[in-house]
């Protein structure tokens, strides 16, 4: 199951990559505002994320117990609660896009391609929103093949309708950077057609566009349960790399380049966080699919040697990246201070990414036993009483600029993967019932 997912994950990175890649030739300053947009969208699909995982948690015991039919109806009441909260969001959204970019803390020279951004970006929720639910059903399923080819379909039109809309391309006129926008939300919609196609063709989950009652209080109730912490975890961890954009900004000299550095290494190293989170979303399945058939011994071992194959893969990698940091930042830019600052950031996080996998793979078992209260305290422990206070001692007051921030973080990451270590060793997480 792990291998499928990483590349799945190497898609999603590719679609961020490919983004922030065309943005480089548009200029620094729209490589920060891809950036910043990036950190303030994926806050706005927090409701979609907390859903999945409920989905995901709830599906794989009842898989795990061999119960088609409530698996069929958690499926079936995750796409309507998807669905209404998407249609909502994106209004409240679309209208309110200015004053979002306005109170970010984005610098004013930014705002105005910002604003545009996330203005296009909120007519993507929706299909967005029903994509990831959709991915987290195939998912808890272990039908990996049809997460892959839809996936394959968003990434590729994302690649050719990023270089079209914003350069152009025959009939297509350029667009600029409103281009790369415009590419990302039709491929979202693109890949749920092919998911709902999926799903309609299937035996196992075709029922759930017939028969079906209106909503299901009890079920709602239970993916609320599960999922409410994981909004908490991503307004935490979300607003944290918000917050972080905002000490670089506030930097008397070069927040630009701290800005578009940030974007740049973020980017980068989503390579590092890919096998990591495909071993992150395997350990949340097979936790919860062991946990629905009454194994939690099983589950254990399960969950420690997945974290033990991703501190090695993660460390491997890391070193790659430390070695050829300067040569990677060059490709995503052509700016030598925005180089420069973009390898110094790889050389410092790289040192804590064996630390992230451990983190994050135990993140991953602990919320497919629906402990994400757990993983939800860990982590705002980690980015807020740790992370973001350290950022600004380091980088402001104690005047050593990007690279504060840059030493706060691998510092609140290794402090973050030995509370999730813990959590899961105490072995709390194997007695929550649904």
């Amino acid at each position: 199951m792990s291998w499928p997912m990483f590349i799945v994950m190497l898609m999603h990175f590719g679609v961020g990559f490919i983004d922030i890649y065309v943005a480089g030739f548009l200029g620094s300053d729209i490589q920060a505002a891809v950036g910043y947009v990036s950190q303030i969208y994926f806050f706005v699909v927090i409701a979609a994320n907390a859903i999945s995982i409920g989905t995901l948690v709830l599906i794989s015991r009842a898989i795990g117990s061999k119960n088609r039919a409530a698996a069929v109806d958690v499926a079936r009441q995750s796409l309507y609660f998807g669905a209404a909260a998407a249609i909502i969001l994106s209004i409240i959204v679309y209208f309110s896009a200015d004053f979002i970019i306005s109170i970010s803390g984005i610098p004013s020279h930014l705002h105005t391609p910002a604003s545009d951004f996330l203005t296009i970006f909120s007519l993507a929720l929706a299909p967005n929103y029903l994509l990831i639910i959709t991915g987290a059903i195939f998912r808890a399923g272990a039908e990996m093949k049809k997460v892959l080819i839809t996936m394959g379909i968003v990434s590729f039109l994302t690649a050719v309708g990023d270089f079209a809309f914003v350069f152009g391309c025959g009939p297509i006129p350029a667009l600029g950077y409103k281009g790369i926008a415009i590419a990302t939300a039709l491929s979202f919609a693109a890949g749920l057609v092919v998911s709902f196609i999926f799903m309609y063709a299937s035996k196992q989950w075709r029922d759930v566009f017939r028969n079906g009652a209106g909503l299901s209080k009890d079920l709602i109730k239970k993916i609320i349960v599960i999922g409410w912490p994981l909004i908490l975890l991503q307004l935490t961890w979300n607003t944290g790399n918000i917050f972080l954009y905002t000490i670089l900004s506030s930097l008397p000299e070069g927040s630009v380049t701290a800005l578009a550095s940030l974007t740049n290494g973020l980017r980068i190293e989503g390579v590092i966080y890919l096998p990591a989170f495909a071993l992150n979303m395997a350990a949340s399945v097979l936790i919860g699919q062991n946990l629905g058939a009454g194994n939690a011994e099983r589950a254990e071992k399960l969950g420690w040697k997945i974290a033990y194959a991703g501190i090695t893969i993660i460390t491997l990698l890391s070193a790659v990246i430390f070695v050829f940091a300067g040569q990677l930042a060059g490709i995503v830019t052509d700016n030598k201070d925005v180089a420069e600052e973009t390898a110094r950031y790889l050389r410092i996080n790289m040192l804590s990414e064996p630390f992230m996998a451990l983190s994050l793979i135990l993140a991953g078992a602990l919320q497919g036993a629906g402990d994400t209260r757990g993983v939800l305290l860990n982590v705002f422990t980690g980015t807020w009483i740790i992370r973001l206070p350290l950022a600004y001692l380091l980088a402001v007051t104690a005047g050593l600029g990007a690279a504060g921030a840059w030493i706060a973080m691998i510092i609140s990451m290794t402090i973050q993967s030995i509370l999730m270590g813990i959590r899961f060793k105490r072995g709390r997480w194997k007695h929550i019932g649904f």
